[in-house]
């Protein structure tokens, strides 16, 4: 069991998880955030990812939540993106045409004249 070998180095918190199962789903989503740019938690001596991501939760360096706690997480984490996507929706007026100006400077739809597909 890899929960037991770690017991044998030194440097790693002992019974810090209680299964392998929430090892692995702790280290990839950390993983996940390093790779998108987060903080490393400390200095490490991994360049990669996923094992800096594996280091830092054997040291205990990130904590994380289970049960009640983290269901709750999650659900204000989405209350969070709903909040965000119901702005954007209610965005009109002078917001709008202000994004739809400065995005016709990058994109440009209207039809050229000349350009129009020729009919055989």
């Amino acid at each position: 069991m890899i929960v037991d070998m770690l017991s044998l180095l030194p440097q790693y918190t002992h019974n810090e998880f209680d299964s392998r199962h929430r090892l692995v789903i702790v280290t990839s989503q950390r993983a996940k955030y390093l790779t998108q740019g987060a903080k490393s938690a400390g200095p490490s001596r991994f360049t990669k990812e996923a094992t800096a991501a594996l280091d830092e939760a054997l040291c205990g360096k990130i904590s994380y939540l289970v049960g009640k706690e983290a269901r709750d997480a999650i659900k204000e984490a989405k209350r969070g993106e709903e909040s965000k996507t119901e702005c954007i929706a209610m965005m009109t007026g002078e917001a709008a045409k202000e994004i739809k100006k400065e995005l016709s400077t990058y994109v440009d739809d209207t039809a050229k004249p000349g350009n129009a597909p020729v009919e055989e």
